[in-house]
């Protein structure tokens, strides 16, 4: 699969704007703040509806419009799919496929897989568990609408368990109805759960050999999955902390507080590694993530390098870009010079110069 084109539309600094792609290495450089990461997130958003950045519709919209437009062409097998996406202030975006509206986001998923790798992804490791649990539900939510649909439920259901819980304060009886929520969360907490249980023993079956090429064999590397609660004793927890809950205003058990930890050599690196062992994990976890999508899906991945080759040193840069020979890259940066000292291959070199493609 690979990227043709993708045409901007009161999108972000674009007013109207189209990049062509090479199926290969495509460079988008240019000086900050251009606009060349706004390129990165649209292609993003046609892969999974969102931005990377979590940014609400609205925010991606041009101050001077009132909507914005995404068009994108692909291929995939052999055939040319168009993706449209219409942003709106006011109401919900509209997507479509080859000029058919699609009711739900999961009718999406799966058509165009990409790897996004971007500075933020160096602190997957040393931040807090909101980030490697963010990692995981997106790549799972690309791999498995299933797993979108369950995530999706839960999240409302913690939401909605947690205002009925800050409610009670003013009506006692809205507690009466807490065993018919907790029935659902616990229903869609073990999916997820049992889910995110698989997906880590299909990572750890790749990083493993990926970080030790990585770093020339010194270093053995396993992701270990740490669930705030075992999904068989998910609701009698529940039941264990109501009074704790009802007290603090929150749910405080369930798989929206799962952690993972990276062991180094048997060292939990988010507490005691290195900012370099921690960035060298980071870059094991996505060249894994590629591995693994092209595992289960049968599919190559476009892989998307939003600034992060001037995080890395020469030997982690040598690497990467040694290791995407057959994959459509799109990488932005400020300056071609590393590329042109390393002799790296180069498809295509897009201009961007603040909003327009030149």
């Amino acid at each position: 699969m690979f990227i043709k084109s993708i045409q901007l539309t009161g999108y972000r600094n674009y007013q109207n704007s189209i990049v062509y792609f090479d199926n290969g290495t495509n460079i988008l450089y240019g000086d900050n703040a251009q606009g060349k990461t706004n390129v990165l997130e649209a292609i993003f958003m046609c892969a999974t509806t969102k931005s990377h950045k979590g940014a609400k519709d609205k925010e991606v919209i041009n101050f001077n419009s009132d909507d914005a437009h995404i068009t994108m062409y692909m291929e995939k097998d052999g055939e040319e799919y168009k993706i449209d996406i219409e942003l709106r202030k006011e109401k919900s975006k509209i997507v479509a496929i080859n000029g058919s509206k699609i009711r739900k986001a999961t009718e999406l998923l799966g058509l165009l897989n990409v790897v996004l790798f971007s500075p933020e992804d160096l602190s997957i490791i040393k931040d807090g568990p909101g980030e490697r649990r963010r990692f995981t539900d997106t790549e799972l939510c690309q791999l498995d609408p299933i797993y979108l649909y369950n995530l999706s439920k839960y999240n409302k259901i913690v939401d909605q368990r947690n205002k009925l819980i800050k409610d009670s304060v003013y009506n006692k009886e809205l507690l009466d109805t807490l065993n018919i929520w907790d029935l659902q969360l616990v229903s869609y907490g073990c999916q997820i759960i049992d889910k995110r249980d698989v997906f880590i023993d299909e990572l750890n079956g790749i990083i493993g050999e990926v970080h030790n090429k990585l770093t020339n064999g010194k270093e053995s590397l396993e992701i270990h999955y740490e669930p705030n609660v075992e999904r068989n004793d998910f609701e009698e927890e529940l039941k264990r902390n109501r009074e704790k809950d009802i007290r603090y205003k929150m749910t405080s058990v369930g798989p929206h507080r799962d952690d993972f930890s990276f062991i180094v050599n048997g060292i939990d690196i988010r507490k005691y590694g290195s900012q370099g062992q921690q960035r060298t994990a980071a870059l094991s976890l996505k060249l894994s993530e590629i591995e693994l999508v092209k595992k289960i899906t049968g599919h190559v991945p476009v892989l998307l390098l939003d600034d992060v080759l001037s995080e890395l040193d020469s030997n982690r840069q040598n690497y990467l870009l040694s290791s995407i020979g057959d994959i459509q890259t799109i990488i932005t940066c400020t300056g071609l010079d590393d590329f042109v000292n390393n002799n790296f291959q180069i498809d295509k070199v897009i201009n961007v110069v603040n909003g327009s493609i030149q």
